[in-house]
């Protein structure tokens, strides 16, 4: 199921995997990427219904409570990419959560995107951080942030997200990938729409001054 927002002939295309959740806070998060911006951009929200499944690019054991994480990231990726066949247009790919690290994924399959908002990515996924290491990212602009409680947690592999997203961020510099870390105040479940809106209008802002440039 699709929902989007913004003006559908926009140059500027973002695409965010959502659960009902994120769908609540998608009008102050819609707002705040145009206050940031002053772009004119459309916005894809794709509903997930399967969280651990459809955004998990490899199977892993449950973290949390009792249910494992799929492979389903592919499939979800084949869908995504039916919505970027106008490559006039910039397509940047964004989420929060599992979903900042499928779309972290999706550069590494793909070229079609300018850009990667990842707002507190899931990077503490068993194996992501190794094989960004080991694989190519096929982007220009990456976003990354966290709160500065998330890796203040019992869990003993999610309290490894803070080292993960500082070796991922230091390893996309080394690159010479555009690429920011920003830490914000709060733990995991704090302003979750307006971090993804700063995700975004970050990337775009990068995106819109390389335009400028050219």
């Amino acid at each position: 199921m699709l929902t989007e927002y913004g003006n559908v002939n926009a140059p500027i295309v973002l695409i965010q995997m959502v659960d009902d959740h994120d769908l609540e806070g998608m009008e102050s998060e819609v707002a705040a990427i145009r206050d940031l911006t002053g772009a004119d951009f459309r916005l894809i929200a794709s509903r997930v219904r399967d969280w651990n499944r459809e955004l998990s690019p490899w199977t892993a054991p449950a973290v949390f409570g009792k249910e494992n994480f799929g492979n389903g990231a592919p499939d979800t990726l084949a869908a995504v990419l039916k919505y970027c066949t106008d490559r006039e247009k910039t397509y940047i790919i964004g989420g929060y959560s599992l979903a900042g690290l499928f779309a972290l994924w999706a550069a590494y399959q793909t070229d079609v995107f300018s850009g990667v908002a990842a707002a507190s990515p899931s990077i503490w996924f068993p194996g992501f951080v190794d094989y960004m290491r080991e694989n190519a990212m096929h982007t220009d602009h990456v976003y990354l942030s966290l709160g500065d409680k998330e890796e203040k947690v019992r869990n003993p592999v999610m309290a490894a997200v803070g080292e993960r997203i500082r070796e991922a961020y230091d390893l996309l510099e080394e690159r010479k990938i555009d690429v920011r870390l920003e830490w914000n105040q709060g733990n995991h479940f704090k302003d979750a729409d307006l971090r993804t809106a700063k995700a975004f209008a970050s990337v775009m802002n990068s995106a819109m001054d390389k335009f400028r440039q050219i």
